[in-house]
């Protein structure tokens, strides 16, 4: 039986609702991981005179330097872009797991299969935001010295165009690394999650879908970072130019976990919660 359109249209309303809220939520409690990450990832190696020692030196060199609003640096291209970005993720998540639904595939891999195709349209979306984003993070001028998001847009575009080598730089990667996190992410909890009984005390349910979705962001950052390494590589100042040693694949491993572990959390978790919110407040008028 066909769907009304309306009936659509609202669902689909509630998701992107949904989804860009879990997305702006994810943003701001973790993007000074994210810029800690993307300096691990972009460091020249023990020889860089710049470099960082360890995570905890990372955290007091950037405070000490460039002060509380360094760790808050390309924070505004994520922000316009984590919006769209999350709405599209878990939309599209949902619209490819209905229509797989038709396809005759067991529901584990469904999962897995819609999870991949929303993280390939999410990095298409995704991708200049994360091009501006980049190259501000690695900038390690104080805050108030560094171009803002825009003028570094501009200056992206009137450099090096719009293309692969410009504001499109590293789309690969990018397709590479949404692609098989959101596979990994929402194949492994939606099926842990279905195979796990449902508490009926509210916070013990909290917290059963809050620790699969931990170890889901856990798993899909370990899986994917060779994928991330090499976006960052691409997309900012290169180590070496041209050259990513398989090892340096893993830099930023301990930062990006200690985001997107519990961001992950965050986002299955505010998705779920406000648009079953939603859902609620139009059953019941």
């Amino acid at each position: 039986m066909a769907r009304k359109p309306g009936n659509f249209l609202q669902e689909a309303s509630h998701q992107i609702v949904a989804g860009g809220s879990a997305g702006l939520v994810e943003i701001c409690l973790m993007h000074p991981l994210d810029v800690v990450k993307t300096r691990f990832q972009i460091q020249r190696g023990k020889t860089d005179p710049t470099g960082y020692k360890s995570l905890g030196d990372c955290f007091r060199t950037i405070f000490q330097r460039e002060g509380l609003l360094g760790f808050y640096k390309g924070i505004l291209p994520p922000i316009l872009a984590e919006t769209p970005k999350r709405a599209v993720k878990f939309f599209t998540f949902e619209q490819y797991k209905k229509l797989l639904g038709y396809a005759s595939l067991p529901p584990g891999l469904a999962f897995a299969v819609a999870g991949l195709g929303s993280g390939l349209t999410e990095a298409v979306v995704v991708n200049p935001f994360e091009v501006v984003k980049v190259t501000l993070q690695a900038n390690r001028n104080a805050f108030a010295e560094q171009p803002s998001s825009f003028v570094q847009a501009r200056q992206i575009i009137k450099t090096d165009g719009l293309g692969f080598q410009g504001l499109n730089k590293g789309l690969t990667a990018t397709l590479g690394r949404h692609g098989v996190f959101n596979m990994v992410y929402f194949g492994f909890y939606f099926n842990v999650k279905n195979i796990l009984p449902v508490n009926k005390d509210p916070n013990l349910e909290f917290l059963r879908k809050f620790g699969i979705g931990l170890v889901s962001g856990t798993i899909a950052s370990i899986i994917n970072i060779p994928f991330d390494v090499a976006k960052s590589r691409i997309q900012g100042p290169q180590p070496v130019p041209g050259e990513i040693k398989f090892l340096a694949l893993y830099k930023g491993l301990v930062p990006k976990i200690m985001r997107l572990g519990p961001g992950g959390a965050v986002m299955l978790l505010v998705y779920e919660y406000v648009y079953a919110w939603l859902q609620d407040t139009v059953d019941h008028k």
